[in-house]
């Protein structure tokens, strides 16, 4: 067991040291920050001074190396945008992607679970069949398109909603909604396949010819062991909501990572998109790591193969 752990340590270490070289490289193709910095009639000394403040006089690999040693420290540098540590910005915005993340993946688990569980339980059924074009709709649907369409009619038409920006609860319902919605149809389709195979297991037979209440026999007996899957899949999205999510956020004028990532990007603000992505690649990354480590404990073959 411990070789295997360690063997998904290294992985996991090569892989985010792959990222930041990746990330690295390409934020310093996406354009010259210094148009940006400095006036078009700026001065050749004004250029090379700035340069120098900057460190990109220096070789690439010593760039490199001079963020990532910092970068390990907690030091990711300061935005070129903003002029304070990229840390503290992105310590700032990262609440607010929590509050959207948690509400979307509340309500994403609460509806996904429900009607996935009762289209396994009512298999072939009109509720099944509108199980399934729930989750198909959820998946084909455009996340920015959705969120028009809610803004249209819940805080143009009917004026129930605010249309953007952050507030009270009622600032969060269309955001999430829209947020949550394409997971919801995941959730919705694995739970459903998960189900379907656990109900037709034998134990699950012998647990209805001995008696055992229909209610148990799907809550107790059959969900609990189709819930491995669903947690995998709902942990690694709630990550990827935890690391902003730029369309939803950019729909509803939403100050949270994603909107912050945008808006650097377009002031070719690198330390702060570097910052950003590697703090997401990690957490991502870690996340894998930790659950892959889970399902090794729960399912021992893993380990072995």
């Amino acid at each position: 067991m411990q070789r295997y752990i360690f063997k998904r340590i290294v992985q996991a270490i090569f892989c985010v040291v792959g990222v930041t070289i990746i990330v690295f490289s390409l934020t310093r193709l996406s354009g010259d920050p210094l148009s940006l910095l400095l006036a078009p009639d700026a001065m050749q000394e004004d250029v090379e001074e700035m340069i120098s403040i900057l460190g990109l006089d220096e070789p690439f690999h010593v760039q490199y190396w001079d963020f990532i040693s910092r970068a390990v420290q907690g030091d990711f540098g300061k935005s070129l945008r903003w002029k304070r540590p990229c840390i503290d910005i992105f310590l700032e915005k990262f609440p607010n992607t929590l509050q959207l993340a948690v509400l979307s993946m509340a309500w994403a688990l609460l509806v996904g679970i429900s009607v996935g569980i009762l289209s396994a339980v009512k298999v072939g059924t009109w509720f099944d069949n509108f199980g399934k074009i729930f989750a198909l709709l959820g998946q084909a649907t455009p996340v920015f398109w959705l969120g028009i369409m809610l803004m249209m009619v819940f805080a143009v038409n009917f004026r129930w909603l605010p249309t953007s920006g952050m507030g009270g609860i009622e600032n969060l319902i269309m955001p999430s909604v829209t947020l949550g919605w394409v997971f919801t149809a995941s959730i919705t389709r694995l739970t459903r396949s998960a189900m379907l195979d656990v109900l037709d297991s034998e134990y699950i037979k012998m647990a209805r010819i001995k008696g055992v209440p229909e209610r148990f026999v799907i809550i107790k007996h059959a969900f609990k062991n189709a819930m491995i899957p669903v947690v995998t899949v709902a942990s690694l999205q709630f990550i990827t909501l935890l690391n902003g999510t730029v369309i939803t956020e950019t729909v509803f004028n939403w100050p949270g990572v994603g909107r912050l990532v945008v808006d650097s990007i377009f002031a070719r603000d690198y330390p702060m998109v570097q910052t950003v992505v590697l703090i997401a690649s990690c957490l991502f990354v870690f996340t894998n790591l930790a659950v892959d480590i889970l399902y090794a404990y729960i399912d021992p073959r893993i380990r072995y193969k």
